[in-house]
């Protein structure tokens, strides 16, 4: 039961991580350090809104915030939004190509920016370095290093998106490491993707696998006769063009863009669907272009159609179209690059694509056989922790169990030794005392104790009484 909990919670795990990296992750805006403002997700043009549409969802997601995934994203958005604010810097970044960001010459340009500006790219390096401490600190305490001089620098030596060696200005330097770093954080992205997406794979057919087991021999014939009759099902689907080719972008001219297939023409199509012109066709405007023939293999409302295959495939697309096109390796489709791609032989090709199911599987059984020792190994390490946490459990209603006993007993013996004081002291004659220690007096010693205080008044009330009384006053005297 942990192991199908694990299984599903993977499963999810990777759907999420892959949806929201696909959302977030734009390499051209890495790349290039390219306005955030003019950030855009690549839309499909449609036949009626034009590029209205395009604009409006551009200024919809002007709004949102730009994650990379990276762990110095907010430091890297911030440094671009300050250096934006820079006439100059903004005039030289419009006219640079990918070489000279990459190679680090427009760095060169950050000793003419304004004297505000580099004030601010100051306090930004600050803030990241104090950061980066708060981080390494944590690290340590969570590994119980003690250490009372901490030598900053040299630990700071392991973030490479700053230099370490000044920890209060941005120089050029700060900027060159920055590019740079983002630039191979990006060229590892696509790697990583199809590796999780394997593991997605492994993880799923694993489930398949222990969900078999758990029937009984006719279950399990029906179902996997019904799981074969799925697979089929999926398997029928239109034609799949070759991304890239002429078919792929007709098809793509008339039923996205409404236009004549026959008046088809290359230049044209390249400058609709670069949706923030800037002259280039990103990965993201690129993968848009292939909506139309992944359509025709998935469908969200299928249960045979597994979406995040469909993911994997505009990936698989979007390789071979920057394979055959991208010239530079820039991760970019200049209009030169994409009208030379039209005049060779490839473009013409009328062969269908290979989806995912007609290719091999992306592990072999050893690879999964490994992933499932992985997963068996985790699921002991899952039951000895529950284990250890139900005996601390246990331990813990015990202890409470003989806490409580301690208490009662405490209280008995507090109410016997009252009782037996109570008794001592009746004993005695004494006046039985109260919880603190105070004398406490019956009622009807008191009544006798106020009746004597008030013999005395009424002896001296009786005796002026007796007195003999005064005589007459003003009477005549008698001899």
């Amino acid at each position: 039961m942990l192991l199908c909990e694990f299984v599903s919670c993977r499963i999810e795990d990777w759907r999420l991580s892959t949806c929201e990296r696909r959302m977030n992750l734009n390499p051209r805006w890495l790349l290039l350090l390219l306005s955030i403002s003019a950030e855009v997700w690549s839309v499909p043009i449609d036949r009626n809104g034009g590029k209205q549409e395009a604009v409006h969802i551009e200024e919809e997601n002007q709004e949102e915030n730009v994650d990379t995934g990276l762990y110095y994203d907010r430091y890297l958005r911030e440094v671009i939004e300050v250096l934006e604010t820079d006439p100059h810097f903004r005039e030289k970044l419009q006219t640079a190509n990918t070489e000279d960001i990459k190679n680090g010459r427009l760095s060169k340009e950050l000793d003419l920016v304004g004297h505000h500006v580099r004030t601010r790219l100051d306090e930004l390096k600050r803030q990241e370095v104090s950061r980066l401490r708060m981080l390494l600190k944590a690290k340590l305490d969570s590994t119980n290093t003690q250490s009372l001089q901490m030598d900053h620098a040299s630990l700071l030596k392991q973030f490479e998106h700053l230099d370490p060696h000044n920890q209060n200005t941005f120089e050029a330097k700060d900027l060159e490491l920055l590019i740079s770093t983002a630039t191979k954080d990006l060229e590892n992205y696509d790697a990583e993707r199809h590796e999780e997406f394997k593991r997605y794979e492994m993880l799923k057919e694993h489930e398949r696998r222990e969900y078999l087991k758990s029937l009984d021999q006719e279950k399990r014939e029906k179902e996997e006769k019904r799981m074969q009759e799925l697979k089929e099902k999926h398997r029928q689907h239109p034609k799949v063009n070759v991304p890239g080719s002429v078919a792929q972008l007709r098809e793509v001219w008339e039923e996205t863009d409404g236009l004549d297939p026959q008046e088809f023409n290359p230049k044209t199509f390249f400058k609709l669907h670069d949706t923030n012109e800037d002259g280039v066709l990103d990965e993201q405007e690129l993968e848009a272009l292939f909506t139309k023939e992944l359509e025709k293999v998935y469908d969200p409302k299928n249960e045979e159609d597994d979406m995040m295959e469909m993911e994997e495939e505009r990936l698989r697309m979007r390789e071979h179209v920057m394979k055959n096109v991208d010239i530079n390796k820039d991760r970019l489709v200049s209009l030169e690059e994409f009208l030379k791609s039209t005049e060779r032989k490839e473009f013409n090709n009328v062969k269908e694509w290979e989806t995912l199911d007609d290719t091999k599987p992306v592990y072999t059984e050893a690879e999964l056989q490994r992933f499932e020792a992985e997963l068996r190994d985790k699921e002991e390490e899952l039951k000895r922790r529950a284990d250890t946490l139900r005996q601390e459990q246990e331990l813990l209603k015990e202890r409470g169990k003989a806490l409580e006993a301690q208490r009662r007993e405490y209280q008995q013996a507090v109410l016997e030794m009252s009782q037996r004081q109570k008794d001592q002291q009746a004993a005695e004659g004494q006046p039985p005392t109260g919880p603190n220690g105070e004398l406490q007096f019956h009622q009807d010693a008191q009544k006798l104790e106020d009746q004597e205080a008030k013999a005395p008044a009424e002896q001296e009330a009786d005796g002026q009484n007796n007195l003999p009384a005064e005589p007459p006053q003003n009477l005549p005297l008698h001899t």
